[in-house]
């Protein structure tokens, strides 16, 4: 049976993700000229990164793995542990990336990698939710 906390972070990363979609640009033009759309989406992604972090961590407690000392290495905790496939790890560690950029750095955000993520790699997300349900069933 799956931690009811996890089953309401797996929602909370559901809705963002739904959230991007429902906003996600066709054209790039339009993520660039509205500040709107690239609050929506990037507070959106930051979240979608962050609770599948939390999700790591909670996993990572509940089968006393070796605690992660940073967020891109709790993705690799989950793939070392064969919770999540390697390959997904190494993407959502990527994903960690990108959020420290939104977060600290969010004049410098390059809206052309927005845009790549959100029309080619919010699959990954969906992917972490299969892989980790899969895991705990």
């Amino acid at each position: 049976m799956v931690n009811p906390l996890i089953s309401s972070k797996v929602d909370s990363l559901i809705r963002c993700l739904e959230r991007i979609e429902s906003k996600k640009p066709a054209q790039i033009e339009n993520l660039i000229e509205d500040y709107d759309l690239q609050d929506i989406i990037s507070v959106n992604l930051e979240r979608a990164i962050q609770i599948s972090v939390d999700i790591a961590a909670i996993i990572i407690a509940e089968k006393g793995l070796k605690t992660a000392q940073t967020m891109s290495s709790a993705f690799k905790a989950l793939s070392d542990s064969k919770i999540i496939p390697e390959e997904l790890s190494l993407k959502l560690q990527k994903s960690v990336g990108f959020r420290n950029i939104s977060v600290h750095e969010y004049c410098s955000i390059d809206w052309e990698i927005v845009f790549d993520i959100i029309h080619n790699h919010l699959v990954n997300f969906r992917d972490f939710i299969r892989s980790v349900t899969l895991s705990l069933d």
